[in-house]
């Protein structure tokens, strides 16, 4: 009887690591649902009621110049070191390159562009609406503000609604989106809102922006995550794009590595002048053709004997001349 080997949860861990052999046929695309619509229409709501609250100088501008008035950051001291650090998680840099990395190892293992192009998406969203409210608006912070009890808006500042907030709703909250799993999208979601929470009530303790703006930023990076599905068309599209672009490339690099470098052949001149030149180079080294026998081939010196003749040198086994004879 043939058992399986059973396996570690370290083995379980190398598993996942690896690349699958194809994209996976279960990853579900959010859709734009009558639910998500109805969602996306009331945070709409909410949000215009923040800026219209903001904008008359209601009961929650008072809020914020109270909470200002208070100053958390010397009420409660002692945690000022941590919300230090802890801020750090809204910031678009460090939070982006976190996120990017792990959606970069999603896209690689499951054959899909998806993770990296819908986060590049909501960061652009980001970026466009959350920058033109700053800008439009121009509300100045509390360590800026200029006549107690007033909005502080349109006076050339940039914090409303809080960018924060805002980034960290997103960057957080598209971990939740991309989601394979049910269980998994319940607990991202669960760990990107306290995550965000605690970002925005961060920046109200550093003293950095208004209550109302940390309200605005989380509504504004809601928006944007329950409007991403109305983009989800034009990621496809990007998507094969890309990859028929790819495809394209590898096709061409094969055919040049097949078919190797052109020859260049260069005529010969028909100038005289430039046949005289070339006939005045040293010839090039020509393979011998077949082998033939020693006898067939033309000597190179010629015949008879190498040394030359002396008019006093007799040939052998002649007769030679009489010696005189040394005597005593």
């Amino acid at each position: 009887m043939r058992t399986e080997p059973k396996l570690t949860r370290l083995d379980r861990v190398f598993a996942r690591l690896d690349r699958e052999p194809e994209r996976p046929a279960h990853i579900d695309v959010p859709k734009m649902s009558r639910h998500r619509i109805v969602l996306f229409a009331g945070t709409l709501a909410f949000y215009g009621a923040i800026v219209w609250a903001v904008v008359i100088t209601s009961w929650l501008v008072r809020l914020d110049w109270q909470v200002m008035f208070f100053r958390p950051y010397q009420q409660w001291s002692e945690i000022h070191w941590f919300v230090d650090y802890y801020v750090v998680l809204g910031q678009r840099g460090p939070t982006a390159v976190m996120v990017a990395a792990w959606l970069g190892w999603r896209s690689w293992r499951q054959h899909t562009l998806r993770p990296m192009l819908a986060l590049g998406v909501s960061l652009l969203l980001l970026n466009i609406t959350v920058g033109a409210a700053k800008y439009g608006m121009g509300r100045l912070g509390p360590h800026y503000a200029t006549v107690i009890g007033s909005n502080e808006m349109w006076r050339g500042g940039d914090i409303f609604p809080s960018g924060h907030t805002a980034n960290a709703v997103v960057t957080w909250g598209i971990l939740a989106y991309l989601a394979s799993s049910a269980r998994a999208q319940r607990w991202l979601s669960a760990v990107s809102a306290v995550t965000s929470l605690g970002v925005g009530m961060a920046t109200v303790y550093l003293g950095t922006h208004w209550l109302s703006d940390v309200l605005l930023g989380w509504t504004a990076g809601l928006l944007i995550l329950l409007g991403l599905p109305w983009f989800e068309p034009l990621i496809a599209r990007a998507e094969a794009a890309i990859f028929d672009l790819r495809d394209r490339l590898r096709a061409r690099g094969r055919r040049t590595a097949a078919g190797g470098a052109p020859v260049v052949i260069t005529p010969l001149p028909a100038d005289r002048e430039d046949v005289a030149a070339c006939a005045s180079r040293t010839p090039a080294y020509l393979a011998p053709g077949p082998h033939t026998a020693r006898s067939e081939r033309t000597p190179i010196t010629p015949a008879g004997s190498r040394r030359p003749q002396h008019p006093e040198r007799h040939p052998r086994g002649s007769a030679s001349s009489a010696r005189p004879l040394r005597g005593g």
